[in-house]
């Protein structure tokens, strides 16, 4: 459905790089990255808002590289939601199609339609200055959705939303997804906002695709460091470590373990016969609510994120003397 390939484009010293992705029909896609690693100048690269100076893009197997933005059958959210001020929300969500040959019967229909699938119908006399932060949200997504686009480019579009209805509108933005059939990228920086709506994503950073893939393989089996830590695996260890693996590797590797795969035992509880196993000691610990996260010290300094039962059958304080046992099966390494 979309394809871009070899996509270079720069500002001042920073530049996308051979920029090559594909997201197929139906897919909602992520695209995360640290702030200017470069997401939305994709975006704005692939809805035409920029023109890229190298590489070709793709949509719905239509070469649109040279296309202007209204002619790429595109609909894009950008993160300020660029409302019209002066406008009520239905003149801003029937704003485009006025300039094309719909009557006015015909934009009052379509209008009244969208505005009912987001729950927003009882807005549509309001002035957009007087909306809410998710309010503001559902009317551009309503201006976008509105001209019927086959592809939905969202930048960052719940960053500026409070937790409560960042939950709700991720939540409508994947039945819109679903119901419309639509293909999206979906840019943010926040992993829960991503695990919440997407079937795959991308890690970018400074310019360039570091993984692409389902987000679990982003999670458990990272490409390279970068794209372990912005997956926030604290236990990163070189080969040195003398830790064991499953398989074979060759080459220079680095390992990794999520801090959900460590376990750890009381002293005196260890089993002989499991690998990897060493002689810890409690450094600190605090409680996030879904999970207590364990700092340890030893032949290797370790974070662990254990349960509220698994760790009060430690009964463990600070300086504490544990076991860690670090499955082989749960490490992964990856090239330097």
């Amino acid at each position: 459905m979309i394809r871009v390939e070899q996509l270079s484009f720069s500002v001042g010293d920073f530049r996308l790089r051979n920029f090559s992705l594909e997201v197929a029909r139906g897919r909602y896609f992520v695209m995360l990255g640290p702030p200017g690693s470069g997401k939305t100048l994709f975006l704005e690269c692939l809805c035409g808002l920029r023109r890229a100076w190298a590489g070709r893009i793709f949509i719905d197997g239509r070469d649109v590289t040279t296309l202007e933005p209204r002619a790429r059958g595109i609909g894009y959210v950008p993160q300020d939601y660029a409302l019209f001020p002066h406008l009520s929300v239905k003149r801003n969500i029937g704003f485009a199609l006025r300039s094309g040959r719909h009557s006015s019967e015909d934009i009052s229909a379509k209008v009244a339609t969208i505005a009912e699938m987001l729950g927003i119908s009882h807005l549509l006399r309001r002035n957009v200055t007087g909306l809410s932060g998710g309010e503001k949200q559902r009317t551009a997504l309503a201006r976008a959705l509105v001209m019927e686009p086959k592809v939905l480019l969202l930048d960052e579009p719940v960053c500026a939303l409070d937790e409560e209805t960042r939950q709700s509108v991720c939540a409508l933005l994947h039945r819109v997804q679903r119901d419309l059939e639509l293909t999206v990228i979906h840019v943010s920086h926040n992993l829960e906002e991503a695990f919440s709506v997407a079937d795959s994503a991308a890690i970018l950073n400074q310019g360039v695709l570091q993984q692409v893939g389902a987000l679990d393989d982003l999670l458990r089996k990272p490409d390279n460091e970068f794209v372990a830590h912005f997956m926030r695996c604290e236990n990163i260890f070189s080969s040195a470590a003398g830790l064991k693996l499953a398989g074979s590797h060759r080459g220079k590797i680095k390992m990794m373990i999520r801090p959900e795969d460590v376990v750890v035992l009381r002293a005196g509880e260890h089993d002989s016969k499991n690998e990897n196993e060493f002689g810890v000691r409690l450094v600190r610990w605090r409680d996030y609510g879904g999970y207590v996260k364990v700092e340890l010290s030893g032949r290797l300094n370790l974070v662990a994120h254990l349960t509220h039962a698994a760790f009060a059958r430690l009964k463990a304080e600070s300086g504490s003397e544990l076991i860690a046992v670090l499955p082989p099966e749960n490490i992964h390494a990856f090239g330097v």
